[in-house]
Order: C-alpha cells, then sequence, then structure tokens
C-alpha cells in the first residue's frame, strides 16, 4: 500500500511516448509505473502555473489521455518526447468490485472514457466480461475504440449526430445492454447528466452502478474543500460513489467544468 506521505510527494516521470488521438486528444504514456487502482486520479504540476487532476489511463505505464480544452491541457500538450512530467498521487477511491460479477456494463461520455479502459483491464484480469459503450457527439470524438477492442472488449459506439455507431446518447445504447439482462453491475464516467440518467435507470432496474463525479479540485487530498459535492469530497471521499448514494445530492446532474477546471451549473 502506497501511504499518504508517498502519495503527496511528488514525483517526475519523462515522456516515453505520445499518441495524438484526435483533434484536441493525445495519449501521454511516462517512463515508469504507479500502484494505483481504476478511476484513481494524479494531480499534474507544470512550474510557476498550476496543477490539476487526471484521470490514470493505465498504471504501467503510467497513461494519461488529456484533451486540450484550456490553458493547462494545452501547456501539456506543448510537451514532447523525453519532456518531464511531475505529479502526486494516486489520489481518490477508485472503482470497486465485489468479487461476484461476472459481466459488467462500461459507460463513458466525451473524456470519461479513459479511466473505464483501465478498469476494463481489471475486470479481464479477474475473468469478468467487460462490455463497453463509448458516447460522443460525433465520429471525430470518439475515444479509445481501438485499444478497448485490442484487449478485447466488445465496444458499442453512440454519437449524437448518429456519424458513428448508433445515434443518440450512451444511455440509449446502455438501456439496451441491460434490458438484454446479463449485466451484474454497472460503472461510469463522463458528463454528469449522463451519469444520472444511467443511475436512475440502474436504480429502477436494481442493478448496482458507480459513477465518477468531477468537481474543481484544488488539493486533491480532501483539505482545501473545494470539490464538495453535498456533504462529500469529492477528491478524498470519491470521486466514485455508488449511484443511489450520488443521486441523493441536490446538484448531482446539475454540473459540469469547464476549459478552466472550474465547476459550474448546468
Amino acid at each position: 500500500m502506497i501511504n499518504m506521505d508517498e502519495k503527496n510527494a511528488y514525483k517526475t516521470f519523462r515522456i516515453a511516448s505520445i499518441r495524438p488521438d484526435n483533434y484536441r486528444v493525445k495519449t501521454f504514456t511516462l517512463d515508469g509505473a504507479l500502484e494505483a487502482k481504476p478511476g484513481q486520479f494524479c494531480m499534474v504540476w507544470i512550474p510557476r502555473l498550476n496543477e490539476k487532476p487526471f484521470s490514470i489511463m493505465n498504471a504501467d505505464p503510467l497513461t494519461f489521455n488529456i484533451a486540450a480544452v484550456g490553458e493547462f491541457s494545452n501547456k501539456l500538450h506543448e510537451l514532447a518526447v523525453g519532456d518531464k512530467i511531475t505529479l502526486r498521487g494516486p489520489y481518490g477511491n477508485g472503482f470497486a468490485l465485489t468479487g461476484k460479477e461476472k459481466k459488467v456494463l462500461l459507460v463513458g461520455g466525451g473524456y470519461g472514457v479513459a479511466p473505464l479502459y483501465f478498469f476494463a483491464k481489471k475486470c479481464l484480469a479477474q475473468k469478468i466480461e467487460p462490455v463497453m459503450v463509448i458516447g460522443a457527439r460525433n465520429e471525430q470524438d470518439v475515444l479509445l475504440e481501438k485499444d478497448f477492442t485490442e484487449e478485447g472488449v466488445r465496444v458499442v459506439v453512440t454519437t449524437d449526430d448518429g456519424s458513428k455507431g448508433i445515434k443518440g446518447f450512451a444511455t440509449v445504447a446502455a438501456q439496451a445492454e441491460l434490458d438484454a439482462g446479463g449485466v451484474d453491475a454497472v460503472f461510469a464516467c463522463g458528463p454528469e447528466k449522463m451519469m444520472a440518467a444511467l443511475a436512475r435507470l440502474c436504480k429502477d432496474k436494481n442493478i448496482p452502478c458507480q459513477v465518477s463525479l468531477e468537481r474543481y479540485m484544488g488539493c486533491g487530498m480532501g483539505i482545501c474543500g473545494k470539490c464538495v459535492c453535498g456533504g462529500q469530497r469529492v477528491c478524498a471521499d470519491g470521486p466514485i460513489f455508488p449511484g443511489e448514494e450520488a443521486l441523493k445530492e441536490n446538484d448531482f446532474g446539475q454540473k459540469s467544468r469547464d476549459a478552466s477546471g472550474a465547476t459550474k451549473t448546468l
């Protein structure tokens, strides 16, 4: 186990490879590993600028899937192979399996797909069948489909405009998979409106559901209180919460993060 002192210590890696995924997303693979669980995140630091949380796409080698949507992430996109990245973590609780699952449904919307890739690999290692629903606005925005299929995961793609896969939101495909039966649990990461709808669907069907919440994080370790959702600190008590627990919070499904990383009401 990594204790808090180890988590909070800054670690520096070199970039081993950078893969462009689309017009604004790149996958950064670093030259080392981190003991981490799927769903956890790291606070990545850029000297004289700031530090921001990023979900872990893979722990060995340590990998992040980063969209250039603001000043901080654009600065990361300027880095090249061989450059250094400094970070601390991992933080958060991660997705959890009971050990009784045989088949699970993973639902990722937009940039929420990356941590589910890490989780899919964990499921496969435990002989659990993951089915991955990837939701995006259009074909250009579909992320990591090839990564999942190369691991042997069945992928269902949905796009808002119908340019690839099923036309509609990810919840449309998720409901079809749940209606078909055999799904023991659901795990989701992405826009809160999507996750709230999915959590309500799972509640109606009495299927366990876990969702990954996003809030503005100043410290990443539960001290500053900027990421509070209801009575929960998202960075320390989450970011993974049972769907039914998240539905009890009045602002769940009503928030999103802008390019700066700040949380805003929809």
